[in-house]
């Protein structure tokens, strides 16, 4: 397997883990996601056409720029959580308001679903691994496996 297989392998299979592992820990986990965990979350969607269109495009240089942008969208996530992940150990502030997804519908069941929804704060980790909250851990997966992308790229324009 050259050095591009893997790369195109990797801007498929990270996001797709990734995201995952997020729909596993928010539908059987529980940890419904705040405004910022969707801002994540938004890049490996655009991650995964690219990397998957990766495979079935004509021309080694599209493919290579189909892998690139990949990477790049990963990258955004990775740095995303960041930012996500300092707001939440309080290095510096985030977004103001809290956010709760509502589905459009009536007057009165609008207002239902606002009163039953969950309240999720960007600046409190629901979850932690070692000190690290999901945001970290995206963060750490993310940034380090676009610069691993990018590496085997690098590897195979020079092979």
């Amino acid at each position: 397997m050259t050095g591009f297989d893997r790369a195109r392998w990797l801007a498929l299979l990270l996001p797709l883990g990734l995201l995952g592992g997020a729909y596993a820990s928010q539908y059987i986990g529980g940890l419904y996601p705040c405004e910022m965990c969707w801002w994540q979350r938004w890049p490996h969607f655009a991650a995964l056409p690219l990397a998957l269109a990766a495979f079935v495009a004509s021309g080694q240089g599209l493919r290579k720029t189909l892998v690139l942008l990949a990477a790049l969208a990963i990258l955004t996530s990775g740095l995303i959580g960041g930012y996500h992940a300092g707001v939440e150990y309080g290095w510096w502030e985030g977004i103001t308001t809290c956010s709760s997804t509502v589905a459009p519908g009536s007057g009165k069941e609008v207002l239902d679903a606002i009163l039953n929804a969950p309240l999720i704060r960007c600046d409190i980790a629901p979850w932690t691994l070692f000190g690290i909250s999901l945001a970290g851990y995206n963060f750490l997966i993310s940034t380090f496996g676009a610069f691993a992308i990018f590496g085997l790229l690098r590897k195979g324009a020079q092979a």
